[in-house]
C-alpha cells in the first residue's frame, strides 16, 4: 500500500479519485482546484487512484453491497462482452469488458420496426474490465453470476459481436444454456461487406442484395440467408466472387443459432450488444486512450477498476462503506 489515505478524508478521496474517472490526473488537479477550491497534486491523485483501486476490487468481489442493486431489480438478465486495446508501456493489449445487466422487456415488435423501436435502457449494471487473456478473463463471468443469484443461466442473453473466442466462452462458462444472441449491427455490417466485394456498395445491384438480405435476416434468421447465398454459389464462376460467398456462409452456419431476431423483437428484448461496445468507448476508452497517454499493466488494471465502478453506479454504495 502507499500509506496515504489516512492523510484524506472519505469525502476529499472521493473527490480526487472521481474526478480522474475521465479525464488526466493533470486535468483532475485543475478541476478540483476550479470547481472545489482543493489545491492536490496530480501524482497525488494517481496514488489516492492506485490505492482506492485495490479497496474497490476487494469491496466489487465480496461485499453483498456491492451486487445488492441487481438482485433487488426486476428485469430481463443480459450479458454483454467486448474489448479494446490500450496502448501500455508493454505495447498495445486489449482490455475486455463484461457487464451484467438487467433490462425491463419493451414492447413487441416486427421485424420492421427494429431500428426504431424503443427499448427502455438498461435498469442497473455490474461492470468488470481488465487485460487478461481470453481464458483468463472468461472466468469471471461464472464467478459473477454465481455472485449475482444467477443459478440457471438459461435466464441470461448473452450478446456480442461475431468474434469466436465470445461465444466459445459463452459455451463454457454458462454451460450451454445461456441464450445467444449475435449483435444485428455487426451482423448486417459484415453482409454489407460481402455485398460490396460481389456487386460493389453503391450500386443497384448491392442495394437490392442488401436490403433483401437485411430485411430475410430479421425476419427469417440466418436459413433464407444460407439458401440465397448456396445458389449463388452453384452458379458463380469467378473466384474473386466465390470467396466472399464462401465467408459468408461460414459466417451463417456458425452464427445460426445466434439469429433469433424476430423472435426476440415480439418478445421486446434485446438484440444488440450496443451497450458494452459504448462502454468500451466511454467507460475505457475517454479515459484510457487519450491522445499520447502510456500505462503500465497494473495501473491500467487498476483504473479500470474505478472506471467499472463507476460505470456501473455503484459509485456512491462504494463510498458509504469506504473508511
Amino acid at each position: 500500500m502507499l500509506g496515504i489515505q489516512n492523510r484524506y478524508t472519505v469525502g476529499l478521496r472521493d473527490l480526487a479519485v472521481f474526478a480522474a474517472v475521465d479525464g488526466s490526473f493533470d486535468k483532475s488537479q485543475k478541476r478540483l482546484l476550479k470547481f472545489c477550491g482543493i489545491d492536490i497534486a496530480a501524482n497525488t491523485i494517481k496514488k489516492l487512484c492506485d490505492e482506492e483501486s485495490v479497496k474497490m476490487k476487494r469491496w466489487q468481489e465480496n461485499d453483498p453491497q456491492s451486487w445488492n442493486a441487481f438482485d433487488v431489480t426486476e428485469g430481463e438478465i443480459e450479458f454483454t462482452v467486448d474489448g479494446t486495446c490500450v496502448n501500455t508501456t508493454e505495447g498495445w493489449k486489449e482490455m475486455r469488458v463484461g457487464i451484467f445487466s438487467k433490462r425491463i422487456r419493451g414492447e413487441g415488435a416486427t421485424p420492421m420496426e427494429w431500428a426504431t423501436r424503443h427499448l427502455p435502457r438498461p435498469h442497473v449494471s455490474i461492470a468488470f474490465a481488465a487485460i487478461e487473456e481470453k481464458d483468463v478473463f472468461r472466468q469471471r463471468w461464472s464467478h459473477w453470476s454465481n455472485r449475482l443469484g444467477i443459478t440457471n443461466t438459461s435466464v441470461i442473453s448473452a450478446l456480442g459481436d461475431g468474434a469466436p473466442w465470445i461465444w466459445d466462452s459463452v459455451l463454457l462458462e454458462f454451460y450451454g444454456r445461456a441464450k445467444e444472441n449475435l449483435d444485428i449491427y455487426h451482423a448486417l455490417e459484415y453482409v454489407s461487406a460481402k455485398g460490396d466485394a460481389l456487386f460493389g456498395k453503391g450500386t443497384a445491384e448491392y442495394s437490392f442484395w442488401y436490403d433483401s438480405m437485411r430485411r430475410d435476416l430479421l425476419e427469417g434468421g440466418s436459413h433464407p440467408l444460407l439458401e440465397r447465398v448456396r445458389l449463388l454459389s452453384s452458379v458463380e464462376s469467378s473466384p474473386e466472387k466465390r470467396e466472399p460467398l464462401r465467408l459468408l456462409e461460414k459466417y451463417l452456419e456458425f452464427h445460426s443459432g445466434r439469429m433469433n431476431y424476430r423472435e426476440r423483437l415480439e418478445l421486446g428484448l434485446s438484440i444488440g450488444s450496443g451497450q458494452v461496445e459504448g462502454a468500451c468507448k466511454n467507460l475505457i476508452g475517454a479515459r484510457l486512450k487519450q491522445t499520447g497517454a502510456k500505462w503500465t499493466r497494473d495501473r491500467v488494471d487498476r483504473m479500470g477498476i474505478i472506471c467499472s465502478i463507476h460505470y456501473g453506479e455503484q459509485w456512491n454504495d462504494y463510498w458509504k462503506t469506504a473508511h
